[in-house]
C-alpha cells in the first residue's frame, strides 16, 4: 500500500511538472495610463510570437481608426512572402472599462483581449499582450526601434512572464 501511496505522488508530481504547474502565468495588468485616442494610427509590426493567421508574413501593419466611443476600426495589412502577395484583414475593437484593454474581432462576433502592457515615450511603442500568454506583439511607430529600446522592451515582457526567446522579429523593409 505504501508503495502504490508513493508511487502515485511520484505521478502527481511528474504530471504536475509536465503540465507547468509552478510556472510563471503572465500578468497582464497594464501598467501605465492609457489615452485611446493617442494610441490610433499606424503600428509597425516589429516582433510578434508565431500564430497561423499571420505565419509567413513581412512589412506587416496594424492601422487603428476609431469611428465612435465604443467602435475602433483595425486593419491588418502584410506582404505574404510564401505567396508574394499583399494580405490585408479588416476587424473592429472596442473599448473596456479597464485601462489598456481593447476588445479585438476579425471574425463575425468573437472578440479577444489585447491588452496595451507598456507604452513607450509619446506613444512611441507599444507592447501588446493578451489574456492567453501566447500572444505578445510589439509595435512601434518607425519600422525600427534602436537597440537600446529594444533591450527595454524585451525585459518589460520578461517582467510580464513572457517567453522573448520565442519572438519572431518582422522584416520591415
Amino acid at each position: 500500500m505504501k508503495k502504490v501511496l508513493i508511487l502515485s505522488v511520484l505521478m502527481l508530481a511528474i504530471m504536475g511538472i509536465a503540465y507547468g504547474v509552478g510556472r510563471k502565468t503572465p500578468d497582464h495588468t497594464p501598467a501605465m495610463e492609457f489615452d485611446l485616442d493617442r494610441y490610433m494610427g499606424t503600428w509597425y509590426e516589429i516582433a510578434r510570437f508565431d500564430h497561423s493567421f499571420e505565419r509567413n508574413m513581412e512589412q506587416v501593419t496594424a492601422t487603428y481608426e476609431r469611428i465612435s466611443d465604443d467602435r475602433i476600426r483595425v486593419v491588418n495589412r502584410g506582404y505574404d512572402s510564401r505567396t508574394g502577395r499583399w494580405r490585408e484583414a479588416e476587424g473592429k475593437a472596442k473599448p473596456t472599462d479597464r485601462p489598456g484593454r481593447l476588445r479585438v474581432s476579425f471574425f463575425w462576433i468573437f472578440y479577444y483581449d489585447y491588452d496595451i502592457l507598456e507604452l513607450g515615450p509619446g506613444y512611441s511603442w507599444a507592447l501588446v499582450g493578451s489574456s492567453s500568454p501566447r500572444y505578445l506583439w510589439i509595435l512601434s511607430r518607425t519600422p525600427s526601434l534602436p537597440k537600446q529600446t529594444m533591450d527595454k522592451i524585451l525585459a518589460t515582457a520578461r517582467s510580464y512572464g513572457y517567453d522573448t526567446e520565442k519572438l519572431i522579429f518582422v522584416r520591415q523593409e
